[in-house]
C-alpha cells in the first residue's frame, strides 16, 4: 500500500497496518486516512493552530505522538458533533441525509477506535487510550430491498444477445450465492472445484460455498463460450471476461444487471447488482436458511450485520396480518331487542 507524503509518519505506519496485518482493504485503509485526516484538522482548528487556513487545506504532516497524547474523549466527541452540524451546513445538505451522516459517523468513530487502539496496544505509544469508551451513534437500518421469487425469474429470462451465457451465469451465481460485485469480479476458472466455488472477501478473507444444480448448469453452459482472456496477471484465468479480453469489472457488472433489470420490466432506480445479493440473503433465509449459515454464505465478519434480515420475516409478517380480508373486521354489539 502506498503511503501519502501529505500524512504523518504515525498515520502512514497504522494505514500500513491495517492494510498488511488487519487485511483490510486499500478502500476501507484510504476511507480511514480520510476520517483521520479530517479529525486530525478539526483538532487544529479548535486549538487555533491553523488560522486563516481553509478547513480542506489544513497540513497535519506536523502531527506526531506528543500532539495525539493531548487527544481526549471530549474532542472526539466535538468532532463528531461538527460532523453532524457544521459539517451538514457546510455542505448544504438536508434531512434527508441524517441516516447516511449517521452512519458515516459510525465510520469515524470505528476509525479513530481502531488508531488509537492500534498506538495502545500495538505501537505501545500510548499508555492509555483516551478514547476507548468512545460509543458508536445509532444508526437506523432500513430493511434491504429485493427480488421476489417471480422476479428473479423474470430477470434470468430476461437475458439475450451474444454474451447471454457469460450474463446469465453472472445472474444465476448472485441470486444463488449472494456475492458481493467485488467478489464476482474476482473469481477465476480456478476457483470452481466440482460443486464447490472458492470467494475472496473483504479482508481477503476466503470461503468456500456450494453449489446448486442451477449455478453449475449455469457454469457449465457459459464456458464454453468464455471469451480466453488476455495474458496479464489480473485477466489471466479470470472466470468472467469482457469483450476487450480483460477481466469483468465492476462497472460492466453494474450495467448489465441495470439492463437486465429494465428488460424484465423492473425499475432499475430501485434494484441493482448488490440488491441481487440481498435477494439471494432473503430468499435463503425466509426459506430456513438460519443465520449463522447465512452469515457465513454471506461472509459478514458479524452476525449482527446479518441479522436485518430476521427483520424482513417480521415485516412480511407484519405485512400478512394486516391483508387477512377480515383484519378491518369490528365486533358489532348487540342491541337490548336482539337478546329479548
Amino acid at each position: 500500500m502506498k503511503t501519502d507524503k501529505q500524512s504523518p509518519q504515525i498515520l502512514n505506519d497504522f494505514l500500513a497496518y491495517l492494510y498488511t496485518v488487519k487485511g483490510k482493504s486499500q478502500k476501507t485503509a484510504h476511507e480511514y486516512y480520510l476520517d483521520l485526516r479530517m479529525f486530525f484538522r478539526f483538532i487544529k482548528q479548535q486549538r487555533g493552530l491553523a488560522d486563516d487556513i481553509p478547513f480542506d487545506e489544513i497540513p497535519i504532516t506536523d502531527i506526531d505522538i506528543e500532539f495525539i497524547r493531548t487527544i481526549t474523549l471530549s474532542d472526539a466527541y466535538a468532532f463528531l458533533m461538527y460532523t453532524a452540524q457544521d459539517r451538514l451546513k457546510h455542505n448544504n445538505s438536508d434531512h434527508s441525509d441524517v441516516g447516511l451522516l449517521s452512519t458515516s459517523r459510525a465510520r469515524k468513530v470505528s476509525a479513530l477506535r481502531s488508531f488509537f487502539k492500534y498506538l495502545t496496544d500495538k505501537a505501545h505509544l500510548l499508555s492509555h487510550n483516551p478514547i476507548q469508551n468512545l460509543e458508536y451513534p445509532s444508526v437506523r437500518r432500513s430493511l434491504p430491498k429485493y427480488l421476489t421469487v417471480d422476479e428473479s425469474i423474470a430477470l434470468l429470462e430476461s437475458v439475450d444477445g451474444p454474451y447471454k451465457e457469460r450474463d446469465y451465469c453472472i445472474l444465476m451465481l448472485f441470486l444463488n450465492c449472494g456475492l458481493r460485485v467485488s467478489e464476482l469480479c474476482g473469481l477465476n476458472v480456478s476457483d470452481i472445484k466440482e460443486n464447490q466455488i472458492r470467494v475472496l472477501g473483504k479482508g481477503n478473507k476466503e470461503r468456500m460455498l456450494y453449489l446448486n444444480e442451477a449455478c453449475v448448469d449455469a457454469i457449465n453452459a457459459y464456458l464454453p463460450h468464455r471469451v480466453e482472456p488476455n495474458k496479464d496477471s489480473d485477466s489471466a484465468g479470470a472466470l468472467f471476461v469482457s469483450r476487450q479480453k480483460n477481466r469483468i469489472r465492476k462497472t460492466t457488472v453494474e450495467h448489465l444487471v441495470k439492463k437486465y433489470i429494465a428488460q424484465a420490466g423492473l425499475d432499475p432506480s430501485k434494484f441493482s447488482a448488490h440488491k441481487l445479493r440481498h435477494t439471494a440473503a432473503t430468499l435463503m433465509y425466509k426459506n430456513g436458511v438460519d443465520i449463522r449459515t447465512l452469515q457465513d454464505v454471506l461472509g459478514h465478519e458479524n452476525v449482527n450485520t446479518t441479522m436485518i434480515y430476521t427483520h424482513i420475516n417480521d415485516a412480511n409478517m407484519k405485512d400478512a396480518a394486516s391483508k387477512n380480508p377480515l383484519s378491518s373486521y369490528k365486533h358489532k354489539k348487540k342491541s337490548s331487542e336482539d337478546d329479548e
